[in-house]
């Protein structure tokens, strides 16, 4: 349900959610030197509830820098439109006196923002189900759609109305970590959000635009090459296809230009799971691969997979980073997909 000031509220009932709310809410309150962080490889829900987060934070006069470690710059090509204000790329000298806020991080231990885990609060702000609960405050919410819409619930709380980029940098984090409202996690709460943000000024076909379809032709590219080297296996239940480092170097694309090939192999007829296999292209992790997994409906829990190597996510999109030889890693991606789909019969 959501009321006109853009509050949100929980159909889950779940009085610990509440109670996490009003503590996010009392620190929010109560301090006044703030610093911001996200997850690496930031996408859409990341930037956009981040950049939301400090707007929110400035318009109550406080402090509140966000941190983006040098290795997260520049900017996926589709993001570089936000201005990225208040910027700060080392823990400042004081973060034992400040709250830090941890926005859409699932894990703070696979993170660069690992070093502002000595904050004086840690306020753990996300909707991921396998979130691993790191701060002094969890305010977790795994039926929100996105984080963006958390943060969103969170003004509406304060009295806060968005500003021009507020609201554009909260639409980017709806629209992306929905799926432009097309994924399972689409409930009633996000489209009334839609909605609020629409009638605060957001420019729909703008953010489309920048978003989806000013793609650089380098892109187009490395999407060629992936889409030449799919395979199918177990009767087409798990589409896979693998972008090497010379792929990237052939194409002349920047590793953030996967993103969305892996949606692709999704929607082939058949599949349950579609997965894209990159190498990483820096020097010094050659050899090692990143893998995003996608599910096409429940009969498999993805972010159960990507946890067995030290990954998460959600149910239906996960991912995680490995060394495993590619042989190594098709055949561990092909027993895990059997074991939820075809579990073997339990012996008397």
């Amino acid at each position: 349900m959501s009321e006109p000031n853009g509050t949100i509220h929980n159909s889950n009932g779940h009085a610990a959610v509440a109670d996490s709310r009003e503590r996010v809410l009392q620190r929010i309150r109560a301090d006044s030197r703030f610093v911001l962080a996200t997850h690496e490889n930031m996408d859409g829900d990341a930037l956009g509830s981040l950049v939301a987060m400090q707007g929110l934070l400035i318009a109550l006069g406080k402090d509140a820098p966000m941190f983006i470690a040098p290795s997260e710059l520049p900017l996926p090509h589709e993001y570089r439109f936000f201005v990225l204000e208040h910027m700060i790329q080392v823990a400042p000298a004081d973060i034992a006196q400040r709250t830090v806020v941890f926005l859409d991080c699932g894990n703070i231990d696979r993170n660069s923002a690992e070093v502002l885990r000595d904050g004086a609060h840690l306020l753990n702000i996300d909707h991921h189900h396998d979130n691993t609960r790191f701060g002094t405050i969890n305010h977790v919410v795994p039926s929100a759609s996105s984080t963006a819409e958390i943060v969103w619930g969170l003004m509406g709380e304060l009295g806060v109305e968005p500003t021009p980029a507020v609201a554009e940098a909260l639409y980017v984090g709806l629209i992306t970590d929905t799926g432009r409202f097309m994924y399972e996690n689409t409930g009633p709460g996000a489209h009334q959000m839609a909605a609020a943000l629409i009638a605060a000024g957001v420019d729909v076909q703008g953010v489309y635009r920048r978003l989806f379809e000013e793609m650089p032709f380098a892109k187009l590219t490395l999407f060629a090459r992936a889409l030449s080297q799919v395979c199918r296996h177990d009767d087409g239940e798990l589409t896979l296809a693998w972008l090497s480092a010379d792929d990237f170097q052939a194409a002349g694309a920047e590793a953030s230009y996967s993103e969305g090939i892996v949606d692709i192999l999704r929607a082939v007829q058949g599949t349950k799971v579609a997965g894209l296999v990159r190498e990483l292209i820096d020097s010094d992790r050659r050899g090692e691969h990143k893998v995003s997994l996608r599910a096409t409906d429940d009969d498999v829990d993805v972010s159960l997979i990507a946890r067995a190597q030290g990954g998460g996510g959600h149910r239906r999109a996960a991912g995680f980073s490995t060394t495993l030889e590619l042989e190594e890693l098709i055949a561990f991606l092909r027993r895990e997909v059997a074991a939820q789909l075809h579990p073997a019969p339990a012996h008397a």
